[in-house]
């Protein structure tokens, strides 16, 4: 239990409480970043290809992802700078066609903790921030007086652009042409400061992308993931969190333990407690 955190620091009844699935759904053909291998499934075995003596039939599917692809953690890993990761960890020294021995996903540990949501589309009135919009610092502290709470070393926080909106339009969504939302260098030094565990958003990439620009250049990921060890949660279903008006809330984030990989498929869950029926310690 000493590598999870507890909510709000006390005992809370969680019975009955409303949970948001933060994951879009991972399907074929879905919007990611060309710089991924793909999402594929196919059905292997289909209802009739084998008939057991009793009847019995099986279906089962062959699935094909790279792990930065739909809804995703980054691992340390995944991210290096003068060929050093995070903790001054020569990335030659731990990388081979296996994977990494060293800040592989696998060692992230599940995440059961504090989340706060900064929704910064809401701040400036509108469902979705414009295609190529950078945050600044001042949208985050601006969001952070309007939700009324305080960001906790060791926590979560999430950023609200509306980007999920797009999900069906994988040529807006991936913003290679026109930019998407997304912190700048300022806005990422002002996470990175608050020393919280993980920060996620719902583009494609934790950062802000300028048109025509695609990921040219990724100076939110080197801060948070080499200097400053804070895993990156991308391509997060929002928009039912934006609807709630829930600044803060428990955030269950278990990305699959694949051993030596980048990054992991997740799919994070929004839970809602009332804050009303804690539960005496």
């Amino acid at each position: 239990m000493n590598r999870v955190h507890g909510y709000l620091g006390r005992p809370v009844s969680l019975t009955g409480s409303p949970v948001i699935d933060l994951a879009q759904p991972m399907r074929r053909g879905m919007p990611q970043s060309p710089n991924h291998p793909p999402f594929r499934m196919l059905l292997e075995r289909r209802h009739g290809d084998h008939v057991r003596d009793d009847g019995g039939s099986a279906a089962n599917e062959l699935i094909v992802t790279g792990g930065h692809v739909g809804t995703h953690v980054d691992a340390l890993a995944h991210v290096s700078q003068a060929g050093m990761l995070h903790g001054d960890v020569p990335a030659a020294s731990v990388q081979n066609h296996e994977g990494f021995s060293r800040h592989g996903i696998e060692e992230f540990p599940p995440y059961v903790g504090r989340a706060v949501f900064l929704d910064v589309a809401s701040v400036h009135g509108v469902p979705v921030l414009p295609a190529g919009y950078e945050i600044t610092v001042a949208d985050l502290q601006r969001a952070q007086d309007t939700a009324g709470v305080d960001i906790e070393a060791g926590g979560a926080v999430l950023l609200g652009t509306g980007w999920s909106r797009h999900w069906d339009d994988a040529r807006v969504f991936t913003g290679q042409e026109g930019g998407a939302p997304g912190p700048g260098p300022a806005a990422g030094a002002w996470i990175a400061d608050h020393g919280v565990r993980v920060a996620g958003g719902e583009t494609i990439a934790f950062e802000h992308i300028a048109p025509g620009r695609g990921h040219a250049e990724l100076p939110v990921h080197r801060m948070l993931l080499v200097e400053a060890g804070i895993h990156i949660v991308e391509t997060m279903r929002l928009t039912e969190l934006a609807s709630a008006r829930r600044a803060d809330f428990l955030l269950v984030l278990a990305p699959l333990p694949l051993v030596g990989a980048t990054g992991s498929p997740v799919r994070p869950l929004a839970v809602l407690p009332d804050h009303d029926t804690a539960v005496p310690a």
